[in-house]
């Protein structure tokens, strides 16, 4: 046990991205316990948000590949409920069943997601995450714990002081990925006060849609769970950082309204250099996938996009590459990395379906129609092909974000 302790401490640290840290704390004090289900909220603007669900028997019942999707929602941090109570109070919660509290209890276990999901609940073990001024910044609850036959049975006590220190290395984990996902946005908000378009929930969005691409592009690879798992954790914080580069392009012209002339378009297309440039050269894995996105997001599958192979000091051409003075060999097909043809998709989709300045969001259809059709032109058909084939698991990554 104090291996698996160990283990799970050291992977907890290494994740840095905020939403996949959540989501494996979830998982792996689910293992440790042998629940069969659980949920684990943050704190956001004085509620908690849930921000991912598991659940082994409804999973079991959906198709091979399929992930479950829930639905996110705000609670108020107060007595009425498990989740809320604890939150509130900072105390754990170990009820045997949720069907038998008092009515005494201040606290009440809301039946209606039983009955909307068809899932009985029985045991649970609710949880709060403290930070380290012992302030609760999210709540753990796990649900039905097994034994080794698959019966439902009460959370053991004796397992309580395990799951109290893993509670306690996710909540130091945690704190320091809400910092890193500070320090990342604050970066984005240089971005932003040049471009309005290029908001906190837009970078956000475009994160969550690559992590989620590439899992199941690195899945149908045969790429390892373990390669997998780090991959995800630095792309999503990567892909966010793909336009930060436009921190050195003119307010005028990217606060211009209506078209801009040919010189004009010129300067906006350097944002992909120069945004590599801050990163160059690249010390660390997540500096070289931000390096590779910066620059090569508006590549093209057909090798008509820009900037190709440049000096990313300069902006010139690189000796053999140049199709004139100023102008490079576009990257085309495999030439482009796959973080680049992964966030250079899911930017264009975002783009597409968002509301902009200058055009209302298109149509859902509309939008899966433009990219069937740029696939094998602006983008890698195989993704494309992905994309559309789960679609419904790739924008729910991102729900919370969808409304902005």
């Amino acid at each position: 046990m104090l291996d698996t302790i160990l283990n799970i401490s050291n992977l907890l640290v290494k994740i840095k991205d905020v939403d996949l840290l959540l989501e494996k704390i979830l998982l792996e004090a689910r293992k440790v316990t042998n629940a069969d289900a659980g949920s684990i909220y943050k704190v956001e603007d004085g509620k908690l948000r849930l921000k991912y669900a598991q659940n082994d028997t409804k999973q079991k019942e959906l198709p091979p590949g399929k992930k479950l999707i829930f639905k996110t929602f705000l609670i108020p941090i107060d007595n009425n409920t498990l989740v809320g109570y604890v939150a509130k109070n900072g105390k754990v919660l170990n009820i045997k069943d949720v069907y038998s509290l008092s009515d005494e209890l201040p606290y009440k276990f809301n039946p209606e997601y039983d009955k909307i999901s068809g899932y009985r609940t029985h045991s649970v073990l609710t949880i709060p995450l403290k930070d380290s001024g012992n302030k609760v910044i999210g709540v753990l609850q796990l649900i039905n714990a097994k034994d080794k036959t698959g019966k439902i049975v009460s959370f053991s006590e004796d397992l309580m002081p395990v799951v109290n220190v893993i509670a306690n290395s996710a909540a130091l984990a945690l704190e320091k990925a809400d910092l890193f996902r500070m320090l990342i946005l604050r970066m984005i908000k240089l971005a932003e006060l040049r471009d309005p378009e290029e908001t906190g929930a837009h970078v956000n969005r475009v994160g969550a849609y690559s992590a989620e691409i590439y899992e199941l592009w690195a899945k149908s690879k045969g790429i390892h769970e373990d390669e997998i798992e780090k991959n995800k954790d630095i792309l999503r914080i990567a892909a966010m950082l793909h336009d930060v580069g436009k921190v050195a392009i003119s307010d005028k012209i990217l606060k211009k309204r209506g078209a801009l002339t040919d010189e004009e378009f010129e300067i906006v297309k350097q944002h992909t250099y120069r945004g590599a440039a801050l990163f160059y050269p690249p010390k660390f894995f997540l500096e070289e996938m931000v390096y590779k996105i910066a620059l090569e997001h508006h590549e093209r599958w057909d090798g008509r996009g820009y900037p190709g192979y440049v000096d990313v000091q300069t902006g010139k051409p690189l000796p053999g590459f140049e199709i004139s003075e100023n102008r490079a060999k576009g990257k085309k097909g495999e030439e482009i990395s796959i973080w680049g043809r992964i966030v250079a998709l899911a930017d264009v989709y975002d783009a597409l379906s968002s509301k902009r300045s200058y055009k209302d969001p298109w149509p859902e259809d509309k939008v899966l129609d433009e990219l069937k059709r740029q696939a094998g032109h602006q983008f890698d058909p195989e993704l494309v092909e992905l994309f559309i084939k789960h679609k419904d698991q790739i924008l729910h990554s991102a729900q919370e974000y969808r409304s902005s």
